[in-house]
Order: structure tokens, then C-alpha cells, then sequence
């Protein structure tokens, strides 16, 4: 029997906003699982103890900021909008029924007076987000795995300048005038002469509405301004421990070495070994591995050789006399070793003028062939020979399960495939909340998963607890797909 529609819904019920979030609610997992205490202790010197109008508590700040990362809303006038008829976001930021929302200045103002001026609250929650899931066990630290992604900037490609910049001298120069010289007076040649230190300029495209953007001029990738974030991603469950922004005309391989020494000195991680992509494939970070104790597993960034052409990988170098060996078994000596660190190994034109590879093999009209190496250029060769072992070509398969899959999730669930504000600090911001929502999920589904199974599940007498860690583990993942 069909019955007419109640005009209005007018009765009166007495009910607790606590009755209606439902029970599997994800922000009900986070809540158990996220101790958020922390937050008072961080942002308690960034406030006024005995002055002022009352603050919106820094804990109930940040948890509306998490709410617009979990579920994607980009802009915080929504945001305030979602939270004033969601009664899973007001329960969780503790806030009754009748309640009456912040205005979405809250967020500005607080940028403006207090975050400004101490921007390392940002850096400081995602870190202690880490620790919980550290003591969840959810991190291992010996396996991590590194890789960018791009965010478009809020800035119009068409409105720019032309600008002369400083070029910053790489940490890793001193280090390699170091070896250069180490090499020469190793092969009985003088030391360079000291290089001047002349800041050096370059001239690059320079946004009018975001200067803190860079300009992204890369094979397979959108052309334009954006930022990079050079993410490091634990081999365990995938939680994020590093993030870093940076403008989009700057190498992956700059920041890296520094964004790990963080990472180890700030987690205290014993990490074996590091997964990266051909992004990372350059001799100063494979010396760096090495002289921290850690195998890199790298891909091969080396263009595929034309058919016509002999190509390096056809010289066999010979480490014990130091030299090469051409594919018909001539010998290229050493010459010298130049400022940048590269070693040159040149052939007799006497023996190249009648070869019938020559034509193959070089182009110059004296008939020498001249092939270059780099000083660490032992370290890289190990780093990718080690890809190629059974043990290496695990470690590198799983980073389309890690960081790859993280950059995914950020991208598709979290808003981050476009800068919400403007600048390197905000776009910083923007990075460290959204990758500790991510962790904050990760670790909410994990106590979740555990503690079902744990009530629920027997172990059988022949299995052991190890037996139940892998069922978790697989339910964890198919758990985060959905």
C-alpha cells in the first residue's frame, strides 16, 4: 500500500550525536587508534597563556585541517560547510549538534599570526605521527623507497618573467674536489688549481604569481609550473616518513642525501638498503650509499644505445690496470682526470685510423676514441648490478607497492595532485598534513584489522602467531584498496 509523503520531518527525537556515527566509521578508527594529545604540547608556545580572546583549541584546529585531507575537500570555505551538516566530522572534532562552526578565516588568521613564524609545527606533527605507527610496529626501517611526483601550482603558465638566479653549490663538491684530487696525485698529475668561488648565474622562467614555483621541462611530463614531492616511503606497510617540497625545476637526486640523513638521524632507522627509480641514477648518490653502509637498488638511467653505434657498455674497463679495452682488444689508456670528476681514457689513432669498427665507434677526425669515467663510478655499477640479483630485483619490485602506490592514493583520495595555496611554505604545509593522513589511515586500519581478528580468529595449533601477522597483512592491503 503505498502512503503519502510526510511533508516535514518535525518530531522530536532525543538522541546522542554519538548514536549516530556508525560504529565502522573511519574517523571513529582514527580516533582509537591516534593519540592527538600531542598536538597541545606542540602548539602550546605558539599561544597566549593569560591574554587575549579564547582560542579555538590547536587540537580542534588541526583535526578540521586532517578532515579536509582524509576526505579530499580542497577548499576550506567547503570544509566548514561539510563540517556544519556532518555529524561524523562535529563528533569528531567534538563538537555537539547545536554547536556553532569556526569561520574559515580561522584557518588564515592562524597562518598569518602564529604559523608564519614557526612553521616547523607542520614537520613536528607528521613526525610524531610516524613514532605512533613506529610503536604500532608498522615500520621497520631497513628497506625504504624514494621517488617525486608533481603538483601543478596554482599560476598561470602565460604570466612569467625571465629571471637571473644564484646557482647553489651541491653539498656533495667538496667531497668530490676531494677524490678528484685524490685521483690525479694517484696517477702522479698535479692537483687542479683552486677553482674561484665566482657565484655562478643561470637564467630561468620565473612565475609572477607564484615565485616560489619552478618550471618543469621533462620527458613524459606536463610542461609548466609545479612543485615536486620527494617522498620516502617505509618497505613494511607503507607508511610515509620523509616528505619534502620543492620547486619543479629542481633534480630528484638534489635533495636526497640530505632528506635521508634526516630521516635516519631523526627515526634512529638501521636501513640496509634503498629502492629508486632511474630518477636517482647518478654516481654521487651510489658514493653516498656506499659510504653510508646502505645498498642502493637503482634503475638504469642510461638511454638504450643505437643499433649503429658502439656505446660504452662495449668497452670493458679493466679496474686492475685502470683501463679500457675496446671489442676488438685495443687499449684505451688514462689521460687525465678533470674538475667535474671524470676520468678520460683515450685509444692510439695509429690503431683506430684501419679498424673496420670505426665507423661505429667514433666520429672524430683524428680517429680517437675517447671514453669517460667517473671517479665513483664503481659505486653506480655496483648499485645496478645489484638490481639485477634475485635478492635486488624483490627490493625493486616493491615500489610500485609503496611509494608509487602512496602517490596513487594521494592523488586520487586526498587532493594532491594540484598546490592548494600558493609558495614553498604552504605547498610544504599541503605535503605534511596530507601524507600524515594517509599514515593516520594506515595506522587506524591496522589496530582495526588486528583487533578484528585477534576477537575473532583462532589460530590453528599448527600455525604460529606468524600465521596470523600474513592473514593481517593481506587484509590490510585489500583493506586500503577499498
Amino acid at each position: 500500500m503505498l502512503k503519502k509523503k510526510t511533508p516535514k520531518q518535525s518530531k522530536l527525537e532525543m538522541v546522542s550525536i554519538d548514536q549516530l556515527v556508525p560504529s565502522g566509521h573511519l574517523l571513529r578508527k582514527i580516533d582509537d587508534a591516534i593519540d592527538f594529545s600531542f598536538i597541545e604540547q606542540k602548539a602550546a608556545p605558539l599561544y597566549c597563556e593569560d591574554n587575549g580572546r579564547p582560542a579555538i583549541h590547536p587540537e580542534v584546529l588541526f583535526k578540521m585541517l586532517f578532515i579536509g585531507y582524509l576526505f579530499g575537500i580542497r577548499s576550506e570555505r567547503q570544509l566548514m560547510r561539510e563540517i556544519q551538516v556532518n555529524v561524523a566530522y562535529r563528533w569528531f572534532l567534538g563538537f555537539d549538534l547545536t554547536d556553532k562552526i569556526p569561520d574559515p578565516s580561522v584557518f588564515s588568521k592562524n597562518r598569518k599570526r602564529r604559523f608564519n613564524k614557526h612553521p616547523e609545527i607542520f614537520q613536528e606533527i607528521f613526525d610524531e605521527i610516524v613514532r605512533q605507527a613506529i610503536k604500532r610496529k608498522l615500520v621497520a626501517g631497513n628497506i625504504l623507497y624514494t621517488d617525486s611526483t608533481h603538483l601543478k601550482a596554482n599560476a598561470n603558465n602565460n604570466k612569467a618573467t625571465q629571471k637571473l638566479v644564484e646557482k647553489s653549490r651541491a653539498a656533495y663538491l667538496d667531497e668530490l674536489d676531494r677524490a678528484v684530487t685524490a685521483d690525479r696525485e694517484a696517477h702522479g698529475l698535479k692537483p687542479l688549481k683552486p677553482k674561484e668561488n665566482k657565484p655562478e648565474v643561470k637564467e630561468v622562467r620565473t612565475s609572477t604569481t607564484d615565485p616560489d614555483a619552478g618550471m618543469m621541462n621533462r620527458d613524459r611530463k606536463p610542461l609548466g609550473f609545479f612543485y615536486l614531492d620527494h617522498r620516502t616511503v617505509d618497505g613494511q606497510a607503507n607508511i610515509i616518513v620523509d616528505t619534502y617540497i620543492t620547486p619543479g625545476n629542481v633534480n630528484d637526486d638534489v635533495p636526497y642525501l640530505d632528506r635521508l640523513d634526516r630521516v635516519l638521524e631523526r627515526f634512529d632507522f638501521d636501513v640496509e638498503a634503498v629502492g629508486l627509480d632511474a630518477g636517482y641514477d647518478a654516481a654521487f648518490i651510489c658514493q653516498g650509499l656506499e659510504n653510508r653502509g646502505i645498498e642502493g637498488v637503482i634503475a638504469d638511467g642510461r638511454p638504450k644505445p643505437a643499433a649503429d653505434r658502439l656505446d660504452k657498455r662495449d668497452f670493458l674497463y679493466d679496474r686492475e690496470r685502470d683501463c679500457y679495452f675496446c671489442p676488438r682488444g685495443q687499449r684505451l689508456g688514462y689521460r687525465t682526470t678533470d674538475r667535474e670528476g671524470r676520468k678520460e681514457y683515450r685509444s692510439h689513432a695509429r690503431v683506430c685510423r684501419p679498424c673496420p669498427l670505426r665507423a661505429q665507434c667514433t666520429r672524430r677526425r683524428d680517429g680517437v676514441k675517447i671514453v669517460r669515467r667517473h671517479v665513483w663510478e664503481g659505486a653506480k655499477e655496483r648499485a645496478l648490478a645489484r638490481r639485477l640479483t634475485e635478492e635486488g630485483r624483490a627490493i625493486f619490485a616493491r615500489r610500485q607497492e609503496t611509494v608509487e602506490r602512496s602517490f596513487a592514493d594521494a592523488k586520487e583520495l586526498h587532493g594532491h595532485r594540484n598546490a592548494r595555496m600558493r609558495g614553498l611554505l604552504r605547498v610544504s604545509e599541503q605535503a605534511l598534513l596530507s601524507a600524515a593522513c594517509q599514515n593516520m589511515k594506515k595506522i587506524a586500519l591496522a589496530v582495526f584489522l588486528y583487533l578484528f581478528h585477534v576477537e575473532t580468529d583462532t589460530i590453528p595449533p599448527n600455525k604460529s602467531r606468524n600465521w596470523l601477522l600474513e592473514r593481517l597483512k593481506a587484509n590490510f592491503a585489500l583493506a586500503l584498496q577499498n
